[in-house]
């Protein structure tokens, strides 16, 4: 929770390829002072059966810059049986016709923060593509 001089951070991931959370997702959570300022790793979590990071530890005051860093290779991985079977059944689906790598190993967002400010930053994701945006 933020205080007046503190911004805070949250996340979840929902999987758009299968339309369901992500979970088990590691999200690092980075923080800076100002944009020449080194990243202080603060620590992180992993995302829940509901696709969210609900531990991810306070921002120091005097955050400026914040950068969440998910490792969704993993989650490709794990989940890739599941969508082999549902390619095969559809001839042309992606399964069939990539390589069988994961293209976006992970995925680092960065964004600026003010103090008292609470920034919900979901990840829409799917083996090809993801975006992210503002959400409340």
């Amino acid at each position: 929770m933020s205080t007046s001089t503190t911004a805070s951070v949250s996340t979840h991931i929902l999987d758009t390829s299968v339309g369901r959370p992500a979970e088990g997702v590691a999200v690092l959570l980075s923080a800076r002072t100002g944009r020449q300022a080194d990243w202080q790793a603060l620590g992180g979590s992993a995302t829940d059966a509901d696709g969210r990071c609900k531990d991810l530890p306070d921002l120091p005051e005097g955050t400026t810059q914040v950068r969440l860093d998910f490792a969704v290779e993993r989650y490709f991985e794990e989940s890739a049986e599941s969508a082999k079977k549902q390619a095969d059944a559809q001839q042309d689906a992606p399964a069939n016709r990539d390589s069988g790598a994961v293209f976006f190993p992970e995925v680092a967002i960065t964004f600026a923060v003010n103090p008292g400010e609470h920034y919900h930053v979901p990840l829409l994701l799917n083996p090809f593509g993801y975006s992210v945006y503002r959400g409340s």
